[in-house]
């Protein structure tokens, strides 16, 4: 596949992490100096986030973020006007455009919109153009709106010549843009010749854009051959219709919606309503919810149906574009800045969104546990199309009372799994809503009897390693980045392999070399790919011991909890040995695992309960026959206290218990919270108690704080 230009080297536009004191205040309490330098931090920091975006179709911030760099850099010049630069982005647009397209110049410059974010926001644009227009309050009231959805896509400009398409190009940086007109050819939505009478000469604005299953196809078609997938539809139409190869373009079923005007030879018409009209006559596609407001009330019910509309439109939308509907104002009205004094984009919040909840699936997963999963009508929070949100437990659903075909409010902030926030209120005309959801009591899977432990909120599957579920999610699990972390082995491949019968344990994944030919003969695969997968899988037949306790799916068992494990027992034969003793409730073993700070009783019982069992042990077995190494563990340092076990007592009063669990944790000791004949030294502190008691009863050493602080090289308090 042909890369968009640029797409190789993205332009480094995240955010410098150190930035002026400035960067923090709010604009209203900035010094003039302090504005000078957010002003100029800001000059040099949204032309690098345009040129990722327009440039790259690869956002490094979120839509929300970009929205108020804008809006912080317009207020700060709006206090200090006299401070505006030359290079403000507030008089710019988009970015320089590529090298690899030819230019053109548009006829008329294709600017950006305001944003506004509620109804007082949209009021304040209305005031602002009644009074450059000098209108009185009845006039003011009289002013009518075209509302349109504002898709979210690549804007273009289409040049007709006597009602023959000639030239279509990007918007680039408002005044020049890219020549793409072979690929423009290939959109079906647009007329090479427009219908009826025309004028000699015209602009037609409108968006590219990619349907929701248009896009959601493309990425499945990018996973399956390997290929980084789009974070949204936006960047999927950006880069399918900035290819160098129009072919390419071709096959991507790219839409087109038109809905406004640049240069034109003659007036086509005196309302925008009515030109929109006329792009329907000469063959266009407009947007059928574009609609005439009259007041802001109207404005705001319109963001309302639309929010409510947003999930099940066949395309992606930010917001609903406002523009006011007399052709003869906007041309009083003009532009100030980067934007027309005539239109205003109301956005959605960009973290939030309303859609559909088309029903609930139940996830099995690596330790059985049933997690309700919300499906839902793909929408875009965040700049990411969602279509999945967690409903955590059986608890939750009853707690917010979700059921199929609701309404639902969804958040998804930064890098966080979508949640539900609630039931959006149901309003007259609403179809009945559907029946309570009944959580299973059997697994989905493999039908076993699934069981809710008192105290517990998670039913868990009984299954065990004989429900295909867990063995699937526990093969993913062993693969994943803290674990072997397999090159080639995603979840689609593992779950593909199972299927097959190529993979049922973890063993079984170092055997795959040895059907590397038959792996090659596989759709997607190829001699390369599967001598690429053998190459990984050999490298990781030597692995940390860390990594190997994790990569097991012990419940409870995290990656932190597997270094401490690894750090205490620093040895794979050590650690089964002693795991193995574990499994005698009251043995020393047990005792032992279950003191190591950071572990516990509950974890404990979790190794103990794996080692109890016989599959387990064999799988164990299996899998270390096909390794090369299971390296140890190394001392966090070498010192006096390298090897020993100590245990803290009573109370510090020169440092926090956390603290000197460090410095002995530093200087190579194992801390744990419990005394036994294991023990090598028992600090003892203020108040110390029963566990004194033992360490006199074991003969074990013993040390008061002072002495601590001395065996440990620190001065005395």
């Amino acid at each position: 596949m042909s890369p968009a230009p640029g797409a190789d080297t993205p332009d480094p536009a995240t955010p410098d992490s150190a930035t002026p004191d400035s960067a923090a205040l709010d604009p209203k309490d900035l010094t003039a100096a302090q504005a000078a330098a957010e002003l100029e931090r800001l000059a040099h920091l949204l032309p690098r986030l345009d040129r990722a975006y327009y440039e790259h179709d690869a956002p490094a911030v979120t839509d929300a973020e970009y929205d108020a760099l804008r809006r912080r850099n317009l207020a700060i010049e709006e206090r200090f006007p006299r401070l505006r630069r030359p290079d403000s982005p507030s008089l710019h647009v988009g970015v320089t455009p590529a090298p690899t397209f030819s230019r053109h110049r548009h006829l008329v410059p294709m600017l950006s919109l305001d944003n506004a974010f509620d109804r007082e926001e949209f009021e304040s644009f209305v005031t602002r153009a009644a009074r450059f227009l000098g209108l009185d309050e009845d006039r003011t009231r009289a002013l009518r709106f075209v509302a349109e959805p504002k898709i979210d896509g690549l804007s273009i400009s289409l040049t007709y010549e006597h009602g023959r398409f000639v030239r279509g190009a990007t918007r680039g940086d408002g005044t020049e843009g890219e020549d793409v007109t072979a690929n423009l050819r290939t959109l079906k939505d647009l007329p090479h010749t427009l219908k009826g009478p025309a004028p000699a000469l015209i602009e037609i604005r409108g968006e590219v854009f990619l349907s929701k299953p248009a896009f959601l196809a493309i990425n499945e078609a990018q996973a399956s051959a390997g290929q980084k997938l789009f974070a949204n539809p936006r960047n999927a139409a950006a880069g399918s219709l900035r290819q160098l190869d129009p072919t390419i373009t071709a096959r991507r079923p790219l839409s087109l919606f038109a809905y406004a005007q640049g240069f034109s030879s003659e007036r086509v018409a005196d309302t925008h309503a009515r030109y929109l009209d006329r792009l329907r006559d000469w063959g266009f596609t407009v947007n059928p919810l574009s609609k005439i407001v009259e007041s802001a009330t109207e404005a705001e019910a319109f963001m309302d149906d639309i929010a409510r509309e947003r999930s099940g439109l066949e395309y992606d939308i930010d917001g609903v574009v406002y523009k006011i509907d007399d052709l003869a104002l906007q041309d009083r009205l003009g532009f100030v800045g980067r934007a027309p004094r005539w239109a205003i984009a109301w956005k959605f919040p960009a973290e939030q969104a309303i859609t559909r909840l088309t029903h609930i699936d139940i996830q099995v997963g690596r330790t059985g546990a049933l997690t309700p999963v919300a499906i839902l009508e793909p929408v875009n929070v965040g700049g990411v199309i969602v279509t999945r949100a967690t409903l955590h437990n059986e608890d939750e659903i009853e707690r917010k009372d979700v059921r199929a075909g609701d309404l639902v409010q969804i958040q998804r902030a930064g890098d966080v799994i979508p949640q539900i926030l609630g039931v959006v209120p149901r309003k007259e005309g609403d179809p009945p809503r559907g029946a309570p959801f009944a959580f299973p009591h059997t697994c989905p899977i493999c039908h076993a009897h699934a069981e809710r432990p008192p105290g517990e909120v998670v039913w868990r599957c009984t299954g065990g390693l004989t429900c295909p579920a867990q063995v699937v999610e526990r093969l993913i699990h062993f693969v994943s980045r803290d674990a072997f972390d397999i090159d080639g082995l995603g979840e689609r491949t593992i779950t593909e392999f199972h299927a097959d019968g190529l993979l049922k344990t973890p063993a079984d994944i170092f055997r795959l070399p040895n059907h590397e030919e038959d792996i090659a003969r596989r759709e997607g695969w190829g001699a390369l790919s599967a001598r690429n997968l053998t190459a990984a899988i050999r490298a990781r037949q030597t692995i940390p011991l860390a990594r190997f306790i994790y990569a097991l799916g012990i419940r409870r068992i995290g990656s932190s909890n597997a270094r401490l494990l690894a750090r205490h027992y620093g040895s794979y034969a050590n650690w089964r040995a002693q795991m193995l003793a574990a499994t005698t409730i009251g043995s020393d073993a047990r005792l032992a695992l279950g003191s190591i700070t950071g572990i516990g009783g509950a974890i404990a019982d979790e190794l103990a309960s794996f080692f109890l069992e016989s599959h387990n042990l064999a799988t164990l077995d299996d899998l270390t026959a096909m390794l090369t190494t299971i390296e140890d563990e190394e001392p966090q340092s070498e010192g006096t206290l390298s090897g020993k076990t100590i245990v803290f007592t009573g109370t510090l009063t020169t440092m926090t218990r956390p603290e000197a669990k460090a410095i002995a944790e530093r200087l190579g000791a194992r801390v744990t919270d419990s005394v036994s004949k294991k023990t090598d030294l028992v600090v003892l502190g203020t108040d110390a108690g029963s566990k004194a008691r033992k360490a006199a009863e074991l003969g074990l050493d013993t040390l008061d704080e002072p002495g601590w602080r001395e065996l440990a090289g620190l001065p005395p308090a």
